[in-house]
């Protein structure tokens, strides 16, 4: 029996009228994989000039600033200061991976305002290959950002977690180590058709199982990459968004809920936020789950695509191992998954979430190269922040879709 929060869609039918009001006009990454010499700014600046160029925009158009950092809780500030901007909507807030999903409804909330014209979303990370890498921040936030519960018993996070998410749901639905090794082969087949990606070597199922173990039941392939990069967004009212030079994508919905900060105090491990707060955002957007033609997802532990296919309705709880199964969420499956590799084979600079976004605006946009979808209206992405602990749903189409 699931002990999840009840929570009522109020949420959705507040927002409803801002369905489409917006749309993401640019999207640009920079120095995804390895970017030696460079730092987490350059990365985001370098993003930043490339997202407001492929807007049609320059710099002194942004008014509004949505970013934030693991390292740096004041991150706007230097932001600011190395953009050149002098913006009159500031969002700073950080959640982990999901952050720059959840920075999507209040930035279309301050544009419907008036509060600004163009919102600029950018992030950027070399944690690859900074000498304060990785390692050096999560021995930072055991003092900065404490957990009571579980750092007393030093488990090697967030690895840790997501294996004891990973061992529930294969005691509880009789998931198997097959089925979880499915969603790290899909996601290097999608990664075979991109040259961003940064692993491209063929994987099978027997590569995963035979990988180094990492975090009983994961191996180092159920695991997500360790890279730079740096990506950033802009968004704009829909009516300035149609005199541009892209196509706009537009924003149907979104939605954003949190139900515990450490995993230990998770209501059911087996179930997370998305549940919330996907049913939200396709509310919002008067559309299902069954309506998507792609889903891009946090893909940081293989465990994690699981999860997701399930809290976001694209099937029970408890089947998406058999959803995966037999190359579902691959290249030719049942749905696309995806399709730039995800975090598993693509790009996972400490935060996935706004590269999920790139891949569904490419994809919209028809941009995507060897990997582009024929049926592309449509698209579903979510990120997760923490251990399974914020979670933050989009649902993004094409002008069809209005």
């Amino acid at each position: 029996m699931s002990r999840v929060p009840q929570s009522p869609l109020d949420a959705a039918a507040v927002n409803r009228p801002l369905r489409g009001r917006a749309a993401i006009v640019g999207a640009a990454t920079y120095g995804c994989g390895e970017a030696p010499g460079m730092d987490d700014m350059t990365l985001l600046v370098r993003a930043a000039h490339a997202a407001v160029a492929d807007a049609g925009l320059t710099m002194q158009d942004i008014d509004g600033l949505a970013t934030c950092s693991v390292n740096a809780s004041m991150w706007t500030m230097p932001v600011i200061e190395h953009l050149g901007i002098n913006p009159t909507y500031v969002d700073g807030t950080m959640i982990g991976g999901s952050s720059f999903i959840a920075h999507l409804l209040p930035a279309i909330r301050a544009l419907e305002a008036g509060q600004c014209k163009a919102v600029l979303v950018c992030y950027g990370s070399a944690q690859r290959s900074a000498t304060f890498g990785r390692k050096e921040s999560v021995a930072a936030r055991r003092f900065l950002d404490p957990q009571p519960y579980e750092f007393p018993y030093e488990p090697v996070l967030p690895v840790s977690a997501y294996a004891l998410a990973a061992a529930r749901h294969m005691h509880e639905f009789g998931t198997t180590r097959e089925q979880l090794a499915e969603v790290a082969v899909a996601a290097r087949a999608w990664a075979q058709q991109n040259p961003e990606a940064f692993m491209r070597d063929p994987l099978t199922i027997e590569d995963v199982l035979a990988a180094r173990p990492i975090a009983s039941p994961l191996t180092v392939r159920d695991c997500c990459l360790v890279t730079d990069g740096g990506g950033a967004l802009v968004l704009t009212r829909a009516e300035r968004a149609r005199d541009l030079p892209n196509p706009p994508v537009y924003v149907l919905g979104n939605a954003t809920a949190i139900w515990n900060r450490q995993i230990s105090c998770m209501p059911d491990l087996t179930t997370t936020a998305a549940a919330q707060s996907g049913a939200q955002a396709f509310a919002m957007a008067g559309l299902q789950a069954k309506d998507m033609d792609m889903a891009q997802v946090y893909d940081a532990f293989t465990i994690n695509t699981l999860l997701f296919l399930e809290d976001l309705g694209f099937c029970a709880k408890g089947e998406a191992g058999a959803f995966v199964q037999n190359g579902g969420i691959a290249p030719g499956g049942r749905l696309a998954v995806n399709t730039n590799g995800g975090g598993l084979s693509c790009v996972h600079p400490g935060m996935y979430g706004i590269f999920a976004l790139i891949e569904a605006v490419r994809q919209l946009r028809g941009e995507a190269g060897a990997r582009q979808l024929s049926r592309h209206d449509t698209a579903v992405v979510h990120g997760n922040g923490g251990t399974l602990s914020s979670q933050s749903t989009a649902v993004l189409g094409t002008a069809d879709t209005l």
